[in-house]
């Protein structure tokens, strides 16, 4: 079960509104997200957060550690600063030099998760972005940002929602919807109704029509996915029966 923040986010979130109304440097936007992450959420402030940690001349903000391992690098900026997407890349090239996973862009106010990936360079997925700018947006946040406390992330509650929002996406459901016995299913049961049958490619565009642009944008064309046929195994030939009356030869020659 996650770890219940509500109560002590309420109470930080307006030290975070008041850095961004005036306009806190970066250095000191820093101090109190450390803060944050040991009022909030749960970690030690000697033995959890390391500070400006650095690997090959490469630098990071913070690092969160579980156990003694590393498990969220974390790129700081002053409060009042809008985030941008590319105030990542700092810890996305520390990341690839470890193979750290996770990381995370804040300015107290706005954060927003990234998941890294390394096998085809460097690649980062937002898993979310949450604000503390409204009560409205608290509740949200609360249940996000409760995925990065540290017992959360000791039971692997971080991981689990990632596996449930890559088998919820766009890309992946699309891979099943554009199946090929998925859409001959369709077919049937528009035929069904209507009794017309309808090409598979006309019903792959008329499905993909149907969709939002963001999920169009994410699925990709549409194709059809065909299914692998499994290859028959061939029966195996019998030996020739030897002639009558000649025995088969033993002799190893």
């Amino acid at each position: 079960m996650p770890v219940n923040i509500r109560k002590s986010l309420k109470k930080f979130a307006p030290h975070f509104i008041e850095a961004q109304a005036v306009g806190l440097n970066e250095a000191d936007t820093v101090l109190r997200i450390c803060r944050f992450f040991e009022a909030v959420l749960g970690y030690d402030g000697l033995a959890d957060i390391s500070r400006e940690a650095e690997m090959k001349h490469k630098y990071v903000d913070v690092c969160l550690k579980v156990d003694g391992r590393v498990r969220l690098l974390v790129e700081a900026k002053a409060a009042g600063q809008q985030l941008r997407e590319r105030h990542i890349e700092q810890a996305q090239n520390y990341a690839s030099q470890n193979n750290y996973r996770w990381a995370l862009l804040t300015n107290g106010v706005d954060w927003h998760l990234y998941h890294l990936t390394f096998e085809e360079g460097i690649e980062s997925e937002r898993a979310f972005a949450v604000s503390l700018a409204t009560p409205e947006d608290l509740e949200v946040a609360a249940e996000k940002l409760a995925l990065l406390h540290k017992q959360a992330l000791k039971k692997g509650e971080l991981e689990a929602f990632w596996e449930q929002t890559v088998a919820m996406s766009a890309a992946t459901i699309g891979k099943a919807l554009f199946g090929e016995s998925v859409l001959m299913l369709l077919r049937r049961e528009i035929r069904r109704d209507t009794g017309l049958l309808i090409d598979p490619e006309d019903l792959a565009k008329g499905l993909h029509g149907l969709l939002s642009p963001e999920a169009r944008e994410q699925m990709g064309p549409a194709r059809i996915r065909k299914r692998r046929r499994s290859a028959r195994p061939r029966k195996p030939t019998a030996s020739p029966a030897p002639e009558s009356g000649v025995p088969p030869d033993s002799s190893g020659a």
